[in-house]
């Protein structure tokens, strides 16, 4: 696709995060003072295996929350061009993956999972490529029915030709 091509449709993904930097930091610093201050007790009355088990629990913690924060740097684009969709999948580490698929005669379809998000499928020539892992159903559904409408605006254009008005 070329870059001066006129983008029909846009979206960008990324895993949602309620939890800030900031957040993390007050969190890990509650933690942190719930765990020395219940292990001082045990430390005090001769149970010392207790602070060495609480400071492997901190350092654990703050390690998956490091991990979870770094995840969220994950993204997806999606570009509805002429041309066709493209997919940019970026990942936490910063590998980035395009894939370009015709959009001619892509269909958009929600397959739904007992008990699970409905995974968002976009279905061409024998092909399915999924999209939108990150999202939850509410948003999923929301982008389907965009990327839908934008596939018809694109399939079936309006022209607007003044002499015939």
């Amino acid at each position: 696709m070329k870059a001066q091509e006129t983008v029909l449709f846009e979206a960008v993904i990324v895993p949602h995060r309620s939890l800030s930097v900031v957040g993390l930091r007050i969190l890990l610093g509650v933690v942190l003072a719930a765990c020395v201050g219940s292990s001082t007790a045990f430390v005090l009355l001769g149970a010392w295996p207790v602070g060495v088990f609480a400071g492997l629990e901190l350092v654990l913690a703050a390690v998956l929350f490091r991990l979870h924060m770094n995840a969220a740097r994950a993204s997806e684009l999606l570009l509805l061009t002429p041309a066709g969709l493209r997919i940019v999948r970026t990942s936490a580490r910063g590998r980035v993956e395009t894939s370009d698929l015709p959009a001619d005669w892509m269909a958009v379809r929600l397959e739904e999972r007992h008990g699970r998000v409905p995974a968002l499928v976009l279905q061409l020539r024998g092909q399915a490529v999924e999209v939108g892992r990150e999202l939850g159903e509410d948003a999923k559904r929301s982008l389907a029915e965009a990327l839908a409408e934008a596939l018809h605006r694109r399939r079936n254009p309006v022209f607007d030709n003044p002499q015939l008005r």
